[in-house]
């Protein structure tokens, strides 16, 4: 199985693909943070007793002033700057595969049920899609922020309430498409129920466009939580995330301490880059339209 893979056309062309590999090498690059990050760096950046004001607002280690035990310079609380970027490059991604995932199952399952059923089912949660699609999903998620408070928890519901219209949508199409064909047809007259149809017949020919879907919105998500916790109304301060760092630095940007908002914003971009390189990459691959 793997030497088919090695051969398959999926291999070949990605081996070709410039920009599928560059974005690949950012996300192993981002998943070693993720995964090893507490271990790369020396300081807990939440830890208080590791922390001293004598060292803040240290600049790069490459400025005059600078220290090499603090590559990328440190923030107001004497924080290394590189060990808040790793913690909370854990947080965004986490918050941003946990949103997708949950708004990945809720928008599956509606699609699905729109798509297989029809009538009231169909009309009620399209026209809700609908109504959702009209507004903008930075407005409703800060409409959700504010109604609900800030948390880790609120944030992934309001991902979740935002995200799973395209899913629904998409999968409601395919569905629809689906159920015309013959294999639908003969489970049916073989007299399989309804549930067994859509988990062993519908579901398996609707997971491929939600994969680019799923690659695609994680980097959405993080730049809707990175904004919600810019504006005050995401994440805590002691779950803090790319989005919480930007909105510190940015305090005191205009005073010349520029590192502390630059660096994790060039962090998040670079994130979102690699994800949006790969998830292109993946959208001309699995979509047979663009073939």
């Amino acid at each position: 199985m793997t030497a088919a893979f090695l051969s398959s056309e999926f291999v070949h062309n990605y081996r070709r693909n410039p920009s599928a590999i560059a974005g690949s090498a950012i996300l192993v690059i981002f998943a070693v943070i993720v995964t090893l990050g507490p271990w790369l760096v020396w300081q807990d950046p939440y830890d208080i007793a590791s922390l001293n004001l004598l060292d803040s607002y240290k600049p790069p280690m490459w400025l005059p002033g600078g220290d090499a035990a603090y590559p990328l310079g440190t923030d107001g609380q004497g924080r290394d700057l590189l060990a808040a970027i790793f913690y909370g490059t854990r947080v965004s991604v986490m918050i941003g595969l946990t949103a997708m995932a949950f708004s990945c199952l809720l928008g599956t399952a509606a699609g699905i049920l729109a798509g297989y059923y029809g009538g009231v089912i169909d009309s009620v949660l399209m026209r809700i899609a609908d109504v959702q699609l009209s507004f903008p999903s930075m407005l409703i998620a800060l409409f959700l922020m504010s109604a609900f408070g800030t948390g880790v928890d609120k944030v992934l519901i309001a991902l979740t309430a935002v995200g799973w219209v395209v899913y629904a949508r998409t999968v409601r199409g395919q569905t629809l498409s689906e159920i015309e064909k013959e294999y639908v047809q003969a489970a049916r007259v073989a007299g399989l129920s309804d549930t067994k149809i859509i988990l062993r017949h519908i579901l398996p020919n609707v997971t491929t466009p939600l994969i680019v879907v799923a690659t695609v919105q994680v980097g959405t998500f993080i730049l809707i939580e990175a904004s919600l916790s810019f504006l005050g109304v995401g994440v805590p301060i002691t779950q803090p995330s790319l989005g919480l760092l930007i909105k510190n630095g940015f305090d005191v940007l205009f005073s010349g301490l520029w590192w502390t908002s630059v660096f994790p914003g060039l962090f998040i971009m670079a994130l979102v880059f690699g994800i949006n390189l790969f998830g292109d990459f993946l959208r001309d691959e699995l979509n047979p339209r663009l073939k």
